[in-house]
């Protein structure tokens, strides 16, 4: 299969050399479909600065931390139109199985002013001192719990799995009970984050038998993997897509999904105009359709945000 695909890169690739047009860097605008903020990012409104400095003109935003969610309903409400506030899911009661985890969820959708809920930790290997591990199945009543929230209000179900920090019958098990959550729920639309961490040929393989899998960009820049010692992809070759990368984003280019996923105060620096320099040189590489569908095309077609720009 890889040598077929290699074939396929590269028939692709020199046929794009005579009929494509590619975007302008500053033509293409950007809409963050997964970002956090915690107690520590202050003031918030360094967020909306570094969105204008960098071209993305809206963001999913989740709290985490201390940063309580009203907040972030105020943040928003602040900054309508460039805000979208998602439902908190991470915490001591969503690890511990705590009936204060179904209170929280049940109040905030209930509110009626949040737009998305935020990712559903399954596997989270623990990240210091900040992140604790987290091993969770997709059959498990907390997440089951979530992702009918997310269908009764037609919101994409953003799930974290790491799969290269997983051991391999780990990961052949965590595999077949996410596959399974796709094929039980076909209508409803799966985002995994960080490219859930997996390669060229695994990431066609699923796109190929779920129509409903979707996949988000954040820390898969060299920006991101250099300060980091986790097994992210890394979707570069220097400053440019690696071609097998570019090459599903050209083959399947309603699956693949910009986002950042900022979280601490160190990332809301100039971190994040360095890895926006990384995606604006990639994407106005792609096909004007192309570029403009992975950029902010699909969060508004996902999410129904109707004032991206």
């Amino acid at each position: 299969m890889r040598d077929t695909i290699k074939i396929e890169i590269a028939v692709a690739l020199l046929s794009l050399l005579f009929f494509a047009v590619s975007v302008q860097a500053d033509e293409l605008y950007f809409i963050d479909a997964h970002s956090q903020i915690d107690h520590t990012v202050v003031p918030l409104e360094n967020v909306i600065s570094l969105m204008e400095q960098g071209g993305v003109t809206y963001t999913i935003l989740s709290a985490r931390g201390k940063l309580q969610g009203d907040t972030l309903l105020e943040f928003a409400t602040q900054h309508t139109g460039r805000i979208t506030p998602a439902v908190r899911t991470k915490g001591g009661p969503y690890q511990s199985d705590s009936p204060a985890y179904y209170r929280a969820l049940k109040k905030q959708v209930a509110n009626g002013k949040y737009g998305a809920i935020a990712e559903i930790l399954l596997y989270h290997a623990q990240k210091g001192s900040k992140a604790p591990e987290v091993v969770i199945y997709p059959n498990d009543k907390r997440v089951l719990a979530a992702l009918n929230y997310a269908i009764e209000k037609r919101w994409p179900f953003v799930i974290h799995i790491e799969f290269a920090s997983l051991r391999r019958e780990e990961k052949k098990r965590f595999m077949e009970s996410m596959e399974n959550m796709l094929d039980t729920n076909p209508e409803e639309t799966f985002v995994l984050t960080h490219m859930g961490q997996l390669g060229p040929v695994e990431c066609r393989r699923l796109i190929e038998h779920h129509g409903n899998i979707h996949f988000h960009t954040g820390w898969s820049n060299p920006a991101a993997v250099r300060i980091s010692n986790q097994p992210w992809v890394n979707l570069f070759q220097g400053t440019r897509l690696a071609p097998e990368w570019k090459y599903l984003f050209i083959k399947y280019p309603d699956r693949f999904i910009f986002a950042l996923d900022n979280v601490f105060q160190e990332h809301w620096t100039s971190f994040y105009l360095e890895q926006m320099s990384y995606w604006k040189k990639a994407l106005a590489e792609l096909p004007v359709e192309v570029a403009h569908c992975i950029a902010h095309g699909n969060a508004e077609r996902l999410w129904r945000i109707t004032s991206g720009k």
